[in-house]
């Protein structure tokens, strides 16, 4: 198996469900382990994403804040992924923000692709992608010059034990990002950085 992001051989198992990539640092699920399409819909189902409940915006705060300073309500934004509850994107559309909604099974609309965004955000999305590459090259080309890529997503610290950390323990979470990972992605897609921290990461298209 190679790397879904930067197509390294993957050669090093970190447990018995995932590799570590020597190139880009990320950890990648054996990709027998995928679920299907039909499982993966009713997996995210099952999650309780309340536009209403207070925890959850909390949960979601960084990235609704970030958009709230670096971005007007003049922009046009994509909540990429955003599933069956899109707290983010109704906060800001009540206060005036212009969001397009996608997620491929709650909002499957892909006129999103003949768009330019001055801004994109995916709230706990990216560790969901069975391709990576593509799906970050696709936002990249839809992002304009300038552009920011906000992106919610717990990176691994190697001070963690990996097999018993609770992210790893969910089964659709295939590709498991590092610091190492998103240093990688800005160099290699046109990037530069705004905010890297464990769980917000801000880029800037050049």
């Amino acid at each position: 198996m190679n790397c879904t992001l930067c197509d390294t051989f993957l050669n090093q198992k970190i447990d018995t469900d995932y590799y570590v990539c020597s190139t880009c640092n990320a950890y990648v699920k054996c990709a027998d382990l995928y679920f299907n399409e039909a499982k993966e819909k009713n997996h995210y189902e099952q999650h309780n994403n309340d536009v209403n409940d207070a925890g959850y915006k909390n949960f979601t705060a960084p990235v609704t804040n970030t958009i709230l300073e670096y971005c007007s309500t003049e922009m046009l934004g994509l909540d990429y992924g955003c599933g069956k509850g899109p707290v983010i994107s109704k906060q800001l559309i009540e206060k005036g923000y212009n969001v397009d909604l996608y997620d491929p099974y709650f909002y499957p609309d892909t006129s999103y692709l003949n768009k330019q965004y001055d801004y994109i955000f995916s709230c706990e999305v990216f560790e969901h992608f069975y391709n990576p590459f593509e799906e970050i090259k696709k936002l990249h080309r839809i992002l304009k010059q300038d552009g920011l890529l906000i992106i919610k997503t717990h990176l691994y610290n190697h001070q963690t034990d990996f097999k018993n950390w609770y992210y790893r323990k969910d089964q659709t979470h295939v590709f498991i990002y590092t610091l190492k990972t998103f240093e990688y992605i800005a160099e290699h897609f046109g990037f530069d950085s705004i905010t890297l921290t464990e769980k917000l990461i801000v880029l800037r298209k050049k």
